[in-house]
């Protein structure tokens, strides 16, 4: 029984750790790290809030932060 009781309170306490809440600039960064890794010449990543997210096309956005109030534009520049 408390071994039970030791995996509910351990998973409690990893699902409120996932759940915690993104930097917008650490996402970002993050982000910016897998661009990169794939050699995407030039790109733009913009921080914006969830109403200008939405009047952008759905695939633009990669990213959501600060509890959805605000998300990640990117934008493939051409050379």
């Amino acid at each position: 029984m408390k071994r039970f009781a030791l995996a509910i309170i351990c998973g409690a306490l990893a699902t409120s750790a996932m759940a915690a809440p993104k930097d917008c600039e650490e996402l970002r960064k993050e982000i910016e790290i897998k661009i990169q890794a794939n050699a995407v010449p030039s790109y733009t990543l913009e921080i914006v809030s969830k109403e200008e997210a939405d009047k952008h096309d759905v695939a633009m956005v990669v990213g959501s932060c600060e509890n959805g109030t605000k998300a990640i534009i990117y934008q493939k520049n051409d050379t």
